[in-house]
């Protein structure tokens, strides 16, 4: 290989190497997690993954200079959002070599559900036919902001925070399923474990929006 050649693939790999980085932080996969349910502001972003303002900023703009997300003013505010779907579909495949080549992740899932009496046995793909046919109330547990920019057609929102308040006011007699933003969030889990616990029969639906839409699934956006 003559030494043109050898600069030109250390370059383009040295460029590729840019989006590695900034995806090799916790921190900063949880962000993108949260920014692919809709664009958010710093404050709001930074109160959802327990972060201070300047160290989400950080970490934003470590993400922005890799260019897989990007932001905008409105008014007095930046409001950030993931670049595009490609940006989309390499976190859900990220997430599924590390459910496929890493047993850790397995271990460690299963532990918690076991942890909140949330077993998993009903099959994902009999459960979708039961979402999509409506013989479920299907329940969205995410933050309003995130319901509004997209959810599952049908869903009714009920935020985990406000669930036990607002548990009442959900359809008697009918198996419930939960949803929040995949399989890396707990707030699903959550409300199983204390939907189970009133006595309702729920279950919870693991995969989040952008699972949905993935498997070629139309949304609905705004209030349902």
């Amino acid at each position: 290989m003559t030494s043109s050649c050898r600069q030109f693939k250390d370059s383009l790999y040295e460029q590729l190497a840019r989006i590695g980085k900034a995806l090799a932080s916790p921190i900063r996969l949880e962000l993108l997690d949260v920014l692919s349910q809709g664009p958010r502001t710093v404050e709001s972003i930074a109160k959802e993954i327990n972060q201070s303002i300047a160290n989400t900023s950080q970490h934003l703009q470590v993400l922005r200079a890799a260019r897989v997300i990007d932001s905008e003013r409105n008014g007095v505010n930046i409001i950030y959002r993931l670049a595009d779907q490609e940006v989309l579909g390499l976190c859900g495949i990220l997430r599924r070599v590390g459910e496929t080549r890493l047993l850790e992740v397995r271990a460690v899932t299963d532990a918690f559900l076991r942890d909140r009496g949330v077993l998993e046995k009903t099959d994902k793909n009999t459960l979708l036919e039961r979402v999509k046919r409506g013989e479920v109330t299907v329940l969205d547990v995410r933050p309003t902001e995130e319901f509004m920019a997209g959810h599952i057609p049908g869903a009714l929102s009920v935020p985990l925070e406000a669930l036990e308040q607002k548990i009442t006011e959900l359809p008697p007699g009918r198996e419930i399923v939960a949803y929040c933003r995949g399989p890396l969030c707990v707030m699903s889990i959550e409300a199983v474990n204390l939907l189970n616990q009133k006595g309702y029969q729920a279950t919870r639906w693991e995969e989040g929006v952008a699972d949905w839409v993935a498997r070629g699934f139309a949304i609905q956006t705004g209030a349902a």
